[in-house]
Order: C-alpha cells, then structure tokens, then sequence
C-alpha cells in the first residue's frame, strides 16, 4: 500500500471514529427517557396523545432518527477504506494491513451496534402500543419524518437478511476479540474498543435471542474460513448501511417540501463558481448557515436551514489580525478557511468542503476588528473537541454547529443570544441563530443562495 493511500485510510478511519464517539451519548436509553415512557404509557391508555406528550415524544424520535442516519453514513463512510484495502491485498502488501482492518472494523461494528440497540429501545417502546405505533408513523413535515418510518425502522431490526450481515460481524470480532482488545490504547479506535466491551452484555442477549442453537455451529464454521471472514464481514457492514442510506436519502429528502432543482448529473447546487465567488466577498468572522437537500445528517432538523459554520479567513488575513493558525496535521495551512462543527467534530476545514451544499446564506457581524478577533480565537480554541448530537448547550465538551457560533461571539461587544428549550434542553437551531443575529441587529444578511433560485443574491 502507497504511503498516500495509507494517510488516506487513516484519516478515513480517524474521521469515522470521531463521529461514532459523537454519537454515542447522543442513543436514546431507557434511564434517561423516564418521562417519555410515562407519556407512552399514558396515551396508550387513554387512546392519544397530548399535545406537550406530543412534541416529547416526537423530538425524541427526531434524535434517535438524526443519530441513526449519521451512523449509517459514517459506516457507508469508510468503503473507501474497505476499497483500498482490497487492492492492497491483491498487490500482496499485507504486512501493515491486519492492524488497519482492524481498526476499520471496530469503526463500522461499533457503529453497526449502537445502531441495532438504538433501534430495539424505539421498537420496544412502540411495538406493543398500537397509539405510540401510529404516532412515530406520522409524517412531520418539521423533522422531515416522513409516513411510516417507525414501519420502516421496525422491518430493517427483524430482517433476517440484515440481522444475519450483523451476526456475521459479531462472530468475526468474537473470533478475533483477542486482537482488538489490544487496539484499547489506540489513539483513534481505543475509546470504540472499550464501547464494544461495554455492549458485551447486549451482544450475547442478542446472539440468544436470534441465533440460539444455530450459533454454535456457524461460528465454527465462521472459523474455518476466517481467513476470508473479513472481507466477506466488511461488505456485509458496508451492504447493510449503504442499502439503509439509499432509502433515507431519496424518499426523506422530498418531506422539505419544494427547492431549486439541481442540474443533472451535480451533485450540489452550490457550483465550483460561485464558491470560488463567494471566497472572493468574505471576511474573517462571518456566519454561513447552510443546507444539503438530502444529506442524512440534516435530515431530522426543524427548520429550511440546519446547518452552521463560522468562517475563519485566509492565512494572509489571519496573520493579519492575529488569530492563532490551524495546526499543520496533513492539511494544507492555506487551505483552511472555515470552522465547522459536523458529526467527525469541531475541524478546520477548507472551503470546499463546508460550501459544498445546496444553499446557504451569509450574516456577516457588525464589529470592529479587535472584537472579530477576540470572537474567532475563542470559536478556535474549541477546535478539536466531538460533535454534540444532545444539543446541550451548557456543557461545552462537545459543540453542536451552532454552538461554534454562540460561543464564539455570544458577548463579544454587544453580541447576545437567547438559548432556547429544544428537546427538553437548552440550545440555539440554525432558524433561532438567524432570528436572534438578524432580530439584535448586531448582524446583517450580505448574501444567500438557493432559497427561491440557484443564483447568488447580494444585499
């Protein structure tokens, strides 16, 4: 294997681990849903819901869908990784590779978990209760859910083609757990190992539950044959989260209601020309709320905008005002231009990657330079730290995309935001951080793309 196809396997694997860790506290669980299962209970017995019985359960179902779609994408994620590491076993460079299979597997068999125990807790809350059962198949056209995804969610657990893919990576990490148990010190998988070793207990519930005598004899077999077990595991982890992505993306993505059309064959509205004419008119500190169409990380937002980033300027101006510069750590320096809190964590990321949506809309601050600045070296010493899938904004271990935002300027001369109660937590959404921004006038709308047309409106 090539040393650049190594580093990219790295930072494949490195940037899928990031986002499982910042998922995980984010999994719906039975000790801390208390009040949503005396609202289930409730309205099964009396024949409905309430309206405030309403709104919980339907934000704890937004979350638990916003977190199993970033583990599907994150697992689909890594099919580079899986690619590349076909090819170097077919150019005989196998030395190196047994360590990174390994790492890429607990990647996607973490994720493949916390997906299957996320989904048993919302199928066991509802299965049994014909009024719960009804509810989450509503369409909400304000998370974008759209009819029937409980159904959905219900059949994709008791698949038996899609449960056997999930066995056949539990007996691949029982046969091999030896190996991964010493990955624990790992800098990027060693935080997942010690999460599988926590699931351990779900684990074996579940292999008695589906497999029960079969299971002995399928992992002798599964044995036998291990030295191939893992490319035949990786595609099954990869199979089961790309066909889950396919029915996410296509069918979810038409619940926003009407949008620009792209052209054929783009991928995203927002062309190579207008980032390259938006690079052109921006300045240190301002605020880019964005939207995919159909990226599943967005899907179950409220709102027509759920995204933020914070845009940190050139090298030149940077250096300029004195704003301490992103680490060189396999990026180009120059590169960066943007802060941006996605699900792999807070990172410097270039342009091109944070404006490869299909809209967005600039706010651009009302302030002098020495409090833009004193605003972005605060946004920048968050750098680094997990993504919060809570949105729970009075702990700042982990930031959500708009907390990059509030915490960047909330203060910052006479900058001021209101947290607002979201899901039971205190937080600002994208639609809050444009109201408040817009509402103080502390700042002002320079430009927006894709909301009525595909062209750039400058204000």
């Amino acid at each position: 294997m090539s040393v650049d196809r190594y580093q990219i396997s790295e930072q494949l694997i490195s940037s899928a681990a990031r986002s499982v860790r910042s998922v995980a506290p984010a999994l719906p669980r039975r000790d801390e849903m208390e009040q949503e299962l005396a609202d289930a209970v409730a309205a099964e017995e009396r024949g409905y819901f309430l309206p405030d019985e309403d709104e919980r359960i339907r934000e704890v179902y937004a979350r638990y869908l916003t977190v199993r779609a970033a583990l599907l994408e994150t697992v689909d994620s890594i099919q580079p990784v899986f690619n590349e590491l076909g090819e170097a076993v077919e150019d005989g460079d196998v030395d190196e590779l047994w360590r990174l299979r390994l790492r890429a597997f607990v990647v996607g068999f973490s994720a493949a978990t916390m997906l299957v125990r996320a989904a048993k807790f919302i199928v066991d809350l509802a299965a049994e209760r014909a009024v719960v059962w009804k509810k989450l198949d509503e369409a909400e056209p304000r998370y974008s859910i759209p009819e029937k995804s409980y159904t959905q969610v219900y059949k994709s657990l008791v698949s038996s083609r899609r449960m056997w893919r999930f066995y056949e990576a539990l007996m691949f990490y029982e046969v091999h757990q030896e190996d991964i148990a010493l990955l624990d010190r790992d800098p990027v998988v060693g935080e997942l190992v010690a999460v599988l070793a926590v699931e351990e207990p779900f684990l074996q519930y579940r292999k008695r539950d589906y497999l029960k005598r079969r299971w002995n004899y399928r992992l002798h077999s599964f044995k036998r044959r291990h030295v191939s077990g893992y490319k035949k595991v990786m595609f099954h982890l990869l199979k089961l989260s790309g066909s889950a992505v396919a029915e996410l993306k296509q069918p979810f993505s038409v619940i926003t209601g009407a949008v620009p059309e792209r052209a054929p064959g783009q991928v995203h509205r927002v062309t190579a020309e207008v980032q390259a004419m938006m690079g052109a008119m921006l300045r240190p500190g301002d605020v880019f709320i964005t939207r995919h169409d159909d990226a599943l990380s967005n899907l179950f937002l409220p709102g027509f905008w759920p995204h933020a980033a914070l845009y940190i300027g050139s090298v030149e101006e940077r250096m300029e005002w004195g704003v301490g510069q992103p680490p060189e750590d396999g990026r180009c320096m120059k590169q960066v231009r943007f802060l941006e809190a996605k699900k792999d964590g807070v990172l410097f990321r270039p342009l091109e990657e944070t404006l490869a949506v299909d809209a967005f809309m600039v706010l651009r601050p009302k302030l002098a330079n020495e409090e833009l600045a004193a605003a972005l070296e605060r946004a920048i010493s968050h750098e680094g730290k997990l993504y919060d899938f809570i949105f729970d904004f009075r702990k700042a271990d982990r930031l959500a995309c708009t907390e990059v935002i509030y915490r960047g300027y909330h203060g910052i001369g006479p900058v001021s935001f209101e947290l607002r109660q979201h899901a039971g937590r205190p937080c600002i959404s994208a639609e809050d951080l444009i109201e408040q921004a817009l509402g103080s006038g502390c700042f002002e709308k320079i430009a927006d793309f894709g909301v009525e047309e595909n062209v750039v409106r400058v204000f």
